[in-house]
C-alpha cells in the first residue's frame, strides 16, 4: 500500500508533537533516496527523522532503524548540513490532505543572519522527492534532480520557483458536509463506488476507498446499481472517515496474509479483509512504518550494492562450470586411448606381413582370443609409421586425461569456493558485510582493488595503494545464545570463517557446518568442557539457516570439536578438514534462529 495523504496527515500530527522546536544536530543521506536527520531537544532528547523518497516506499517518519552511512557523504548531504546544521524546527505544514509535508526550519546563513528554510517532501510512488526551498520559494537543491529529459510540466532544478504538483479535483474531507461528499460520489455513475470514492474524496488510497465501500454496502457495487438506501448509509462510513481524521489520536494496523507478510496498512481499522487475516495494533505511525518498510528497504539497500558482485560471481561460476564440463567431455572421449595401445602394438607385431597403401589391417587380437580385429591405417604411411602414429595418440591421449582430471578437480573445488561467497553474499546485512566480500574477492585475484584516489592526482591501482587505504574495521561473527545459555557466533564470510574456526575458538569448542551444503561456520562455545545436547540441536538449526539449505525441510549438519579441525596447505579461505565428526539433522526455522540472536 501507498502511503496517502490523510496517512500523512496523522504523520504530521506526530511530527508536531515530537520535533516542533528540536535542532538538527546530524544530517546522513544512506542511499540517494534516503535522508535521516537527527534531532535534539531538552524535553524530548534525540530523535531521527527519516525522509524516503524511494518509489515504492516514500514516506517520512520517526525511525529507530540503523542506518549505515557512506564514508563519503554525497554532495546533497553535504549541502544540507551546511544551510541546515543547527537549525531549529519551526512547524509542519501539509497542502490540504495532498502528499506534500513541508518541514520549516529557522538557520543561520554564512553571515550569521536568520533565515527559514523548508524541505518540501512529496509522496507520490515514482514521482517522490525531498526539496530545499530558500526563504525566497525558490528551490536549492533537491534528492531527485527533474529536467526537461524527465519532465517538460514540472521542473526542479536548482535557482527555480517551487511549485506544487497539480492538486485533483477532489472535495477536502473538513471543508465539505457528508451530503456534499455523498452527491460528489453519486456524480460518477460510471464507476464502482469504492472508485468514485477515490476519485472524490482528496487524501484517499484505494484501500481506504474499498474500507468506506465495504462499511456502506458490503460489495462493492457500481454506482448505478445502488439504491438511495446505499447512498444514506454510505454517509456513516464517510461520517466516520471524518472523525477519524479530525481526531487527534488514532489506531494504527497492520493487516497480514496467512504467510505472515504485511501487504496493508491504515490510520483506519480495516474490515474489509474479515476475521481471517492476522491484524497487528501501532500506538503511532512511525512505529508502524518502520515495522512494514525497514527490513524490506535494508535488503533491498543491500541488494542494490551488492548487485555488481552478484552479477560477477554469477558469471564466474557460470563460465567456471562450462569449462569443467568441457573439460569432462574431453575427459570422457580419451577413456577409448587402450585401444590407441593395441592397435599399435598389434601394427608393431605384424610388421613382416603388413604392406603400406593399404586402408586396413585384419590382425588377430592377442588381447582377445585371437579374434580378428580390423586396425584402420593411413595408406600414406608405412606398417611402423602407422604403428608409431597409434603410439604417439596413446602417449598424447594420457597425458591429456592426466592434466583434464587435475583441471576438473581443480575447477569443482573453485566453483565450490565461489558458491560459498555467493552464500556469504546473499546474507550479507550491512555495506561493512559486502566490503568484507570484496576484499577477499580482491586478495584472491578475482577482482582489482579500488584504490582510493588522491586529491588532485590520479590515483593508484597497485597493490602499494591498496595497502595504504584505510578499511573500516572487521564486523565481529554474528552471536546467538542457546536457550540454556551457550554462545554461539556465526562467520560472516570465507575470511572470517577462517578466523573463527582456526584461531578465535578453543579447543574443547564445538564447530558445525551444514553437509554438502555451502554455509557459515558455526562454533559453541564450551562451559567447562561440556556442552549440551539442546545446544548442539539448536546450534545445528543455527547453522542450517545461515546457509543455502535454509528452505530444505531436512538437512545434516556435521559437528566436531574445533581441535580435530585442520586447514590444507594452499586451499582456498572457508576451506577446513576434519576426519573425526558426528553427523545431526535438523529442520532450518529463522523465526526461532532470529530470536536466539543477541541484537
Amino acid at each position: 500500500m501507498a502511503l496517502d495523504g490523510l496517512f500523512l496527515h496523522c504523520i504530521r500530527q506526530e511530527l508536531e508533537a515530537a520535533i516542533v522546536g528540536a535542532k538538527v544536530d546530524k544530517i546522513y543521506q544512506p542511499s540517494s533516496e534516503e535522508l535521516v536527520l537527527t534531532l535534539r531537544s531538552r524535553d524530548l532528547g534525540t530523535r531521527k527523522l527519516l525522509l524516503c523518497a524511494r518509489a515504492n516506499s516514500p514516506r517520512v517518519q520517526l525511525t529507530n532503524a540503523t542506518y549505515e552511512n557512506p564514508a563519503t557523504p554525497p554532495m546533497l548531504c553535504m549541502l544540507l548540513r551546511k544551510r541546515l546544521g543547527g537549525a531549529t524546527v519551526l512547524g509542519l505544514r501539509q497542502a490540504g490532505f495532498d502528499r506534500v509535508l513541508f518541514l520549516d526550519f529557522s538557520a543561520t546563513n554564512e553571515m550569521g543572519d536568520k533565515e527559514e528554510l523548508s524541505l518540501a517532501v512529496e509522496i507520490m510512488a515514482q514521482y517522490s522527492n525531498v526539496v530545499l526551498l530558500g526563504p525566497d520559494g525558490k528551490i536549492i537543491d533537491a534528492l531527485k534532480r527533474v529536467d526537461l529529459t524527465r519532465s517538460s510540466k514540472r521542473l526542479i532544478l536548482p535557482g527555480l520557483v517551487y511549485e506544487l504538483p497539480p492538486r485533483q479535483d477532489k472535495l477536502e474531507l473538513p471543508d465539505h458536509s457528508v451530503e456534499e461528499l455523498v452527491e460528489r460520489i453519486r456524480s460518477f455513475r460510471n464507476k464502482t463506488l469504492s472508485s468514485a470514492v477515490l476519485s472524490s474524496v482528496e487524501g484517499v488510497s484505494p484501500v481506504l476507498a474499498r474500507e468506506v465501500a465495504f462499511r456502506a454496502v458490503g460489495d462493492d457495487k457500481h454506482i448505478t446499481e445502488m439504491t438511495e438506501d446505499d447512498f444514506v448509509d454510505l454517509e456513516y462510513p464517510l461520517l466516520e472517515l471524518k472523525k477519524e481524521a479530525d481526531a487527534k489520536a488514532h489506531h494504527f494496523c497492520v493487516v497480514r496474509d496467512e504467510t505472515g507478510r504485511p501487504f496493508e496498512f491504515s490510520f483506519l481499522s480495516l474490515r474489509q479483509y474479515g476475521p481471517s487475516m492476522a491484524v497487528d495494533t501501532y500506538e503511532t505511525a512511525s512505529e508502524l512504518l518502520d515495522e512494514y518498510y525497514a527490513k524490506r528497504d535494508s535488503m533491498e539497500r543491500i541488494a542494490h550494492k551488492s548487485s555488481d558482485l552478484k552479477r560477477f560471481l554469477n558469471t564466474a561460476t557460470e563460465r567456471i562450470a562450462r569449462k569443467v564440463e568441457v573439460q569432462r567431455g574431453e575427459l570422457a572421449q580419451s577413456v577409448d586411448r587402450e585401444k590407441l595401445r593395441v592397435y599399435a602394438e598389434l601394427i608393431n607385431a605384424n610388421l613382416y606381413q603388413l604392406e603400406k597403401g593399404v586402408l586396413y589391417y585384419d590382425l588377430e587380437n592377442y588381447y582377445d582370443e585371437n579374434r580378428i580385429l580390423r586396425v584402420p591405417a593411413d595408406p600414406a604411411l608405412s606398417p611402423a609409421q602407422n604403428s608409431q602414429k597409434y603410439y604417439k595418440a596413446y602417449r598424447k591421449t594420457y597425458t591429456a586425461e592426466k592434466k583434464l582430471a587435475e583441471q576438473i578437480e581443480q575447477g569443482t573445488e573453485e566453483l565450490a569456493y565461489l558458491e560459498t561467497v555467493k552464500d556469504a553474499l546473499s546474507r550479507a546485512e550491512t555495506e561493512r558485510d559486502i566490503g568484507e566480500i570484496r576484499r577477499e574477492l580482491v586478495a584472491g585475484g578475482y577482482l582489482k582493488d579500488r584504490a582510493p584516489v588522491k586529491k588532485g592526482g590520479k590515483g593508484r591501482r597497485d597493490g602499494k595503494a591498496a595497502r595504504g587505504a584505510k578499511q573500516p574495521p572487521s564486523l565481529p561473527p554474528i552471536e546467538y545464545e542457546t536457550t540454556d545459555g551457550f554462545r554461539v557466533r556465526v562467520g560472516r564470510n570465507n575470511l572470517q570463517n577462517d578466523k573463527l574456526s582456526l584461531k578465535s575458538s578453543n579447543k574443547l569448542d564445538m564447530w558445525l557446518h551444514t553437509k554438502d551444503y555451502p554455509g557459515s561456520h558455526v562454533v559453541i562455545e564450551a562451559k567447562d568442557g561440556e556442552i549440551s545436547d539442546r545446544a548442539i540441536e539448536e546450534a545445528a538449526i543455527i547453522a542450517a539457516v545461515n546457509s543455502t539449505a535454509s528452505s530444505v525441510d531436512k538437512v545434516p549438519v556435521d559437528y566436531t570439536l574445533v581441535k580435530n579441525l585442520k586447514k590444507p596447505a594452499g586451499a582456498r579461505p572457508g576451506k577446513v578438514i576434519f576426519h573425526q565428526n558426528w553427523t545431526i539433522y535438523v529442520t532450518p526455522d529463522e523465526d526461532f534462529a532470529e530470536r536466539l540472536r543477541k541484537k
